[in-house]
């Protein structure tokens, strides 16, 4: 990765909620600090809204949707907007990477190399699909000629999105891409810890020409904006990003009003690294995918499998790699691992590195705060890992891998698949016979073969099992946000 530039801390310009196209303060004035995760300090109060103003979003959406100029705007011009959009956004890359950093407390260098380009990419994919969903003419069985029957495909309707904080900007994009390409209209709520860049979009949507109630956002907390959002009954879908726990809640929640449901969950995904396979490249794709953002990715391959003739050459390599990994102010350019997002999920997360040493595990690798100040965790790796350990089996959602060495392909197959989750798997090997057939047995929904954490606006995502329901990205991802409707014509 080329070294990113260098980029100061951006000013904080917007704190308040996009409603109906204009910018306002929660109806209770009430207001939530948000905090810098590399020095813990506060960096703006953000209004903290609650049903009144979920209320005041979700009929400016239906009217948007129903009688607005969105609901009589063709297709290509939907597109032209998403089009504009991806535009401003690519042309404030700086800022929007400042304020990520500045929120999130990841590196700068991830942020411009990953977050901002899969920002504009998804974009201007789904600003392309926006004219190009259509409806099929079904041959039925009419023998005298009788009917015509095709389907159009329709958008849902007014959709609640409700956002993680590991990618805020990302997690945006991916919920507002299909839906604004299928005509829906969206209120987006933004985690708590994470509000900032989703502000800025927001600005930048305006800006762009999007027509009033089209875009929501309202800032606030699950339990309040979240869960009104959800119980709302004008609001015809719901999806998520987030843990299993809060999917169920959700679940629960939107059952009297039968919304429509999308969830994108966590994971605890299998690395998996035979004795064929180039140990250096693997032990590089290992470092990715366990400590890329801090280790705060629902797919990260916190769960190493290594084959056992080759498990101590890996080990050795894999924690010189984590101890030499820079960790430090997240605006630096040569920063590697930023902080972690808050000072919950950090107590989270080294409270899982204690019950890992007290399960048994060997810590060869970090397994301490990395500075006084800030959320910073060293890179940890523990090995003497059974895979029925809490930290084999736990999500923790930080720079945690455990190590586990296997014998056979049966052997590792069953064990990468006991798991409550499944959403990512990767496996590395020469042989691509071997790949493939592994590939196969994997019970999740994306498998990276010799490589990790590679993703694309085209590329479906999601997951079995815990790991959620229904696809992101891709031209599966259009169908969480549309409905299929059959007309039949009489032609007598």
């Amino acid at each position: 990765m080329a070294t990113a530039p260098a980029i100061s801390a951006p000013k904080v310009k917007q704190t308040r909620n996009l409603i109906n196209g204009e910018w306002c303060e929660a109806a209770s004035g009430k207001s939530f600090d948000v905090i810098n995760p590399a020095t813990g300090e506060p960096i703006a109060q953000v209004c903290q809204s609650d049903k009144a103003d979920i209320d005041q979003a979700v009929s400016a959406a239906r009217k948007a949707f129903e009688t607005g100029p969105w609901s009589k705007m063709s297709a290509r011009d939907r597109g032209k907007l998403m089009f504009k959009l991806a535009e401003l956004i690519e042309q404030n890359t700086e800022e929007l990477a400042g304020l990520e950093v500045l929120n999130n407390g990841k590196p700068i260098g991830e942020v411009l190399a990953a977050d901002v380009p899969l920002v504009v990419e998804t974009f201007r994919y789904y600003g392309g699909w926006a004219d190009k969903v259509h409806g099929d003419t079904i041959p039925v069985d009419d023998k005298m000629g009788q009917f015509f029957c095709y389907t159009r495909r329709e958008p849902v309707g007014v959709c609640g999105q409700i956002i993680p904080w590991n990618f805020p900007m990302l997690m945006l994009a991916w919920k507002w891409g299909p839906a604004l390409a299928m005509g829906n209209t969206v209120i987006l709520k933004p985690a708590e810890q994470t509000p900032l860049t989703a502000l800025r979009i927001g600005e930048l949507a305006t800006e762009a020409g999007f027509p009033p109630g089209v875009i929501n956002i309202v800032n606030g907390f699950g339990e309040t904006a979240g869960d009104a959002l959800v119980k709302h009954a004008d609001v015809d879908k719901i999806a998520f990003t987030g843990e299993y726990k809060t999917a169920q809640l959700i679940m629960a929640n939107a059952a009297p009003t039968l919304k429509r449901l999308t969830f994108e969950l966590g994971g605890k995904s299998p690395n998996v690294i035979f004795a064929d396979a180039n140990v250096r490249h693997a032990v590089n794709g290992a470092m990715a995918g366990i400590f890329f953002n801090q280790g705060e990715v629902c797919c990260a391959g916190s769960r190493v499998f290594v084959e056992r003739s080759v498990h101590d050459e890996f080990v050795d390599s894999f924690a010189k790699k984590a101890k030499a990994r820079k960790l430090g102010d997240p605006f630096d350019p040569t920063t590697e691992q930023g902080a972690q997002v808050s000072k919950d999920q950090y107590d989270r997360i080294m409270g899982y590195i204690e019950v890992g040493k007290k399960e048994g595990a060997t810590c060869v690798a970090g397994g301490e705060a990395a500075f006084e100040k800030g959320y910073f965790i060293q890179p940890t790796i523990f090995t003497d890992v059974d895979n029925d350990m809490r930290i084999a089996q736990e999500e923790i959602f930080g720079p945690v891998a455990s190590v586990i060495p296997f014998d056979s392909i049966e052997q590792v197959a069953t064990q990468a698949n006991k798991s409550m989750f499944g959403l990512a798997a990767a496996v590395w090997t020469r042989d691509i016979a071997k790949a493939h057939n592994f590939a196969h047995l994997l019970r999740a929904g994306t498998v990276w073969v010799n490589c990790y954490n590679t993703f694309d606006a085209g590329a479906p995502f999601g997951g079995y099992k815990f790991s959620g329901h229904g696809r992101e990205n891709g031209k599966a991802g259009l169908d969480a946000y549309s409905e299929t409707k059959t007309i039949w014509i009489s032609l007598k």
